[in-house]
């Protein structure tokens, strides 16, 4: 899934003829923070919530005032994971995107991204999820992958994370079945850590609806 794949046909552009109290219905409609500023089609920049409160006279055009503008995007053939990373780093509810001559192309907004990112990662798909922790230097996906496969199951998904101040790994696996027992019952054979599991279908949904919330509330600190 590349960047052009993933824009919105919803979300407006502003130009610089429009006016800061337009600006704050558009993103309050779409409940953004973040909107591009388009001159025809060349992108000056990205203007914040924040920014809009500050200027004096809201019912003049933005192109009025002086704007400390931003300029992050991504090119419209990168992939998700990379869009994904810049988004979150800079903490934006939406990020344009650019073709190599930086003519605008459009816009993904953070719905989208995450809703194509829960495809990617089977979150709508049922099964189980396991939950390994391990130091770095006995990661090891092939053998993941082989205690899984010997119990007839397949693996969905799975996200290594690096733990804060620390040499170990978290990594979390989604599996195309429910039951877990056999699995867990090998990878404690094996002496891996396991450190959560979750085998019904609710309490999965459960997991990676509490997992956006705190993606979300990340995003909007």
């Amino acid at each position: 899934m590349l960047a052009k794949d993933l824009m919105s046909d919803e979300i407006p552009v502003l130009r610089t003829s429009d006016t800061a109290v337009e600006a704050l219905n558009w993103m309050e409609v779409f409940r953004i923070s973040h909107l591009p500023i388009v001159n025809n089609n060349e992108f000056l920049g990205l203007i914040a919530d924040n920014d809009i409160y500050d200027i004096n006279k809201p019912d003049e055009p933005i192109g009025n005032h002086k704007l400390s503008l931003f300029k992050p995007f991504v090119r419209y053939d990168q992939h998700i994971y990379e869009v994904i990373e810049v988004t979150s780093r800079l903490k934006l509810s939406v990020i344009p995107v650019l073709d190599y001559d930086k003519k605008f192309l459009g816009v993904i907004g953070m719905s989208d991204l995450l809703h194509e990112f829960s495809k990617l990662s089977a979150v709508e798909k049922p099964g189980g999820i396991i939950i390994l922790e391990m130091p770095e230097c006995n990661y090891s996906m092939t053998e993941i992958s082989q205690i899984v496969e010997s119990n007839d199951a397949k693996i969905l998904s799975m996200y290594v994370k690096s733990l804060p101040n620390s040499t170990k790994l978290e990594v979390s696996i989604k599996l195309n079945i429910t039951d877990l027992t056999s699995i867990t019952q090998t990878f404690n054979r094996y002496e891996y850590k396991i450190k959560d599991s979750f085998m019904n279908y609710d309490d999965q949904n459960d997991l990676f609806n509490d997992r956006y919330d705190l993606f979300m509330r990340y995003l909007n600190t």
